[in-house]
């Protein structure tokens, strides 16, 4: 499937040193778009720019700590230098595969804080970071990640993910004047090494349960991203699109 407005494009994705970030960088880098894998694992981010570039596609390596203000404008300022400008923010980067499993009320305050700056302020770091540029360039399309966790009562994730829901819409408001729109993903479970080590057996007991019940795959998310940063999506701007197998449904 051939989507417009793509080919040519700057694109950051955070966190796309491997699952659903790695793929959403593959596939932009496929449809033509300049890539940047900002990763804070400097070696997997490395990895998936040099796999891009031998597969002829163009791709830069951007170490970023998206919860550092510092970090994130450091992020913007190299791919600035090296492209030009930006036009497209993934933000994907998470703590998820490695998080603690605790609940709301007993859960180390330091820790809920630094996961709360990851999942949920990073992405307003990086827009804060980007948007800048995107303005500059005459407009630009931003994705959040956020998840059905949001609407699930799943403890802080949930909560986070809920607060991206918030972010996107908020900044739809405040973008959109510079012609930025910003939307937002919600994947189901989905088939990765995260989902793995933090969900176990818990995932498939949400499959059963799910209209289309099998987890999802990074491939099922992929289109909805390039859609929504695609001359197709022009009058789209402040939604969470869910991508989930029907597992949630709102009236």
């Amino acid at each position: 499937m051939q989507y417009d407005g793509i080919e040519g494009k700057v694109a950051i994705v955070t966190g796309a040193g491997g699952g659903i970030g790695e793929a959403y960088a593959r596939a932009l880098a496929s449809h033509g778009a300049k890539v940047v894998i900002a990763e804070i694992d400097e070696g997997r981010g490395a990895g998936v720019a040099n796999d891009i570039r031998a597969a002829d596609g163009e791709a830069l390596a951007v170490q970023v700590d998206v919860s550092s203000p510092e970090s994130t404008t450091a992020m913007a300022a190299a791919v600035a230098d090296a492209y030009g400008g930006i036009d497209f923010l993934v933000n994907n980067a998470a703590i998820f595969g490695d998080m603690k499993l605790d609940s709301m009320l007993r859960v180390d305050w330091d820790y809920y804080k630094h996961f709360m700056d990851v999942n949920m302020d990073g992405a307003l770091l990086c827009t804060r970071a980007c948007y800048p540029s995107m303005a500059a360039r005459g407009g630009g399309a931003i994705v959040n990640q956020s998840s059905t966790a949001a609407w699930m009562a799943i403890g802080y994730y949930g909560l986070a993910k809920l607060g991206i829901n918030g972010v996107t819409q908020s900044l739809a408001r405040e973008l959109g004047p510079q012609n930025i729109r910003i939307n937002a993903i919600a994947p189901g479970p989905t088939d990765t090494q995260a989902l793995k080590k933090t969900a176990g057996d818990y995932a498939n007991e949400l499959v059963k349960q799910m209209p289309i019940a099998r987890l999802g795959t990074p491939a099922d998310l992929v289109d909805t991203c390039l859609f929504l940063l695609s001359d197709g999506a022009a009058w789209l701007t402040g939604q969470i699109i869910n991508v989930d197998g029907g597992q949630v449904m709102h009236p």
